[in-house]
């Protein structure tokens, strides 16, 4: 588990590709610290696993269910990457709870820049995304976790403060850029189980529904 907290912006190094299979070895400092094969790294939002590393990089698989959602299938070397190792569990939790499990991709369509902070407007791909955005929630851009200004119709934006745009790879990105989306994975759950509806395993009625939830503070 993230937290949506970049510790800092890597710098692709090289990538090897194999049809739909990859191979990125990406340079870094500070996640490499106490490193083990086998160690979670979020890269730009996805989780992936460290399979060898040295004193400045480490190297990471990426399967071609991982190519075909992300926007990872698309860098170049020299790229830069946003890295956060996984939660310790003696850590502080300053962000929100992140999979590493991107949802979709999305595209920028306006930054624009307001007073102290830049906003980003951005289209998702996928409009489902849609019923899990809403304004003041969380949502995780390219592994930040960000607070959503505005949602409709698959439609979002999010405004960044200097501090976040400056130590993160966002400070680069432009209009017509694609950023990887992982929604709020309390709403994709609570999303599922009314979707599960009155269904049971036996084809009986359960007590979950969306009045159930409201009367019991869920909602």
């Amino acid at each position: 588990m993230f937290t949506g907290l970049v510790e800092e912006v890597g710098r692709l190094q090289a990538v090897t590709k194999r049809g739909e299979a990859m191979v990125l070895h990406i340079r870094a400092a500070k996640v490499l610290e106490g490193m083990k094969i086998g160690d979670s790294i979020a890269v730009n939002g996805v989780c992936l696993t460290s399979v060898s590393y040295d004193s400045g990089s480490f190297m990471a698989d990426v399967m071609p269910e991982t190519f075909r959602h992300t926007n990872l299938k698309d860098l170049q070397p020299g790229a830069p990457v946003n890295l956060e190792r996984a939660m310790a569990a003696d850590g502080r939790f300053g962000g929100h709870i992140v999979q590493g499990h991107v949802d979709g991709l999305a595209r920028i369509m306006r930054r624009t820049a307001q007073a102290n902070a830049v906003v980003f407007e951005f289209l998702a791909e996928d409009p489902g995304m849609a019923k899990y955005m809403i304004p003041r929630g969380s949502v995780t851009v390219d592994g930040i976790s960000l607070t959503l200004a505005r949602a409709e119709e698959g439609m979002f934006a999010v405004s960044i403060i200097p501090h976040t745009l400056a130590e993160t790879a966002l400070h680069g990105k432009q209009p017509g850029d694609t950023v990887n989306i992982e929604c709020d994975v309390l709403a994709k759950y609570v999303d599922h189980l009314l979707a599960f509806g009155s269904r049971s395993a036996t084809g009986g009625s359960s007590r979950i529904s969306s009045a159930f939830l409201a009367e019991h503070g869920f909602m």
